[in-house]
């Protein structure tokens, strides 16, 4: 059973939403003081977070916002306002998925499912990345290599998650930056160059020199264990 929280002053919708999401199996909350979002969600600590753009005093965007501070939830914005730019705005916000008004309940609970299954459901997934002999844990976000433990910043960990899911390949810049998008409203392309500085820089004092390898005009690369040699 999943905890949801929903973000809608529609409470007619809302309501609707909620005995639907309840029917499957799951627990739902609606929020009720659109002034202290934050303090609901954080005493109710949702699996995910269902939100309206427009909002009493502050929209969801903000909520959204405030939410990736603390939490990477799965959350899913249901607007009447579902042009693209507005869909865009969301997804670069940290949304999972949109949902657009009016909502049809069937293709809700499918994506909030398939949202979930994504998110939680890790029977399937492979715990950890390998290249050369290091070892990138997904659950904690740290690396080891030759018996060290490595920590990472978020930004470090979807950098090297990133290149080592694409081993042998050449990543570009534009696909690293839509990664750290994934949490922030705006990431400047200069901060990319800083964590991919800071990130070798961890990984030389660690004894994996020249793991990360740029190609100029192109991106990045980790070479394929062959190669690196």
């Amino acid at each position: 059973m999943y905890r949801i929280l929903i973000i809608e002053d529609d409470f007619t919708m809302a309501e609707a939403m909620k005995k639907q999401i309840e029917s499957w199996g799951n627990e739902v909350r609606l929020v009720l003081d659109f002034q202290n979002v934050i303090h609901e969600f954080i005493e109710y600590d949702p699996h995910m977070v269902l939100i309206d753009i427009m909002l009493p005093f502050f929209n969801g965007y903000h909520w959204c916002s405030e939410i990736r501070k603390i939490s990477d939830i799965p959350v899913i914005f249901i607007s009447s306002a579902s042009d693209n730019m507005n869909i865009i705005m969301a997804m670069n916000m940290g949304a999972d998925d949109f949902i657009p008004k009016p909502v049809d309940l069937n293709v809700m609970i499918a994506k909030i499912q398939a949202v979930l299954r994504r998110t939680y459901d890790r029977s399937n997934q492979v715990p950890v990345l390998e290249c050369g002999g290091a070892v990138l844990n997904l659950n904690d976000t740290t690396l080891n290599w030759n018996d060290q433990k490595i920590e990472l910043t978020r930004n470090e960990f979807r950098i090297l998650k990133t290149l080592m899911e694409n081993r042998g390949k050449i990543v570009s810049r534009d696909t690293l930056m839509t990664r750290l998008w994934e949490d922030d409203c705006y990431v400047e392309e200069n901060t990319l160059t800083v964590n991919v500085t800071r990130l070798r820089k961890k990984l030389e004092q660690a004894g994996l020199k020249d793991f990360i390898t740029t190609r100029v005009g192109h991106g990045y690369l980790i070479e394929l264990p062959e190669e690196h040699e």
